[in-house]
C-alpha cells in the first residue's frame, strides 16, 4: 500500500487489503473513507470486510461508494461531512485515488482555493488540473 500524502489530514491510495488497516492506525488515521464501490471488488476487498479490520483496531470507516465518471452532489456531501465530523486524519481510497482526490478537492471547493487543492493533489501524485472548472463552479 502506498499512502499519498495531500496535506496532513488527507491521504489516499488505490485499494487496500484488510491487513493494511493495522498500519493505518499506527499512522495515525482516525477514520478510513472507502471511494470504490463494491461492485468493483471481490472477496477481501468488500467494504464489509475493510470496515471489519477497521473497526477491530478502533478506526471509523465510512463506505461513500463513487462509481467511475458518476461522482454525485450526495458523494461530496458525505465525503465534506466526513471530513468535517472526523476528529485527526482521514485515509481514503479507491482503485487509484484518483476518485479519492477529486471527491475531497470539490468536498473542500469554496473553502480552499482552487490553486491550493490542485497543488496538494499534485503532490500527493494526482494531476487534477483538467478538472480546474468544475472545481471553481462547486
Amino acid at each position: 500500500m502506498q499512502i499519498n500524502t495531500l496535506t496532513p489530514d488527507y491521504a489516499v491510495s488505490g485499494q487496500i487489503a484488510p491487513q493494511d488497516v493495522a498500519a493505518l492506525k499506527q499512522a495515525g488515521f482516525a477514520t478510513i473513507i472507502c471511494n470504490r464501490p463494491d461492485a468493483e471488488v471481490f472477496g477481501s476487498e468488500a467494504s464489509a470486510v475493510i470496515r471489519a479490520a477497521a473497526e477491530d483496531v478502533g478506526l471509523s470507516f465510512i463506505y461513500n461508494p463513487v462509481a467511475g465518471g458518476a461522482m454525485t452532489d450526495e458523494n461530496v456531501a458525505v465525503q465534506r461531512t466526513a471530513l468535517a465530523e472526523t476528529d485527526g486524519p482521514v485515509f481514503a481510497y479507491c482503485r487509484s485515488g484518483m476518485r479519492s482526490a477529486v471527491v475531497w478537492a470539490l468536498a473542500n471547493a469554496g473553502s480552499v482555493s482552487t490553486g491550493d487543492l490542485i497543488a496538494a493533489a499534485g503532490r500527493g501524485g494526482y494531476d487534477l488540473s483538467p478538472l480546474r472548472g468544475q472545481i471553481d463552479a462547486a
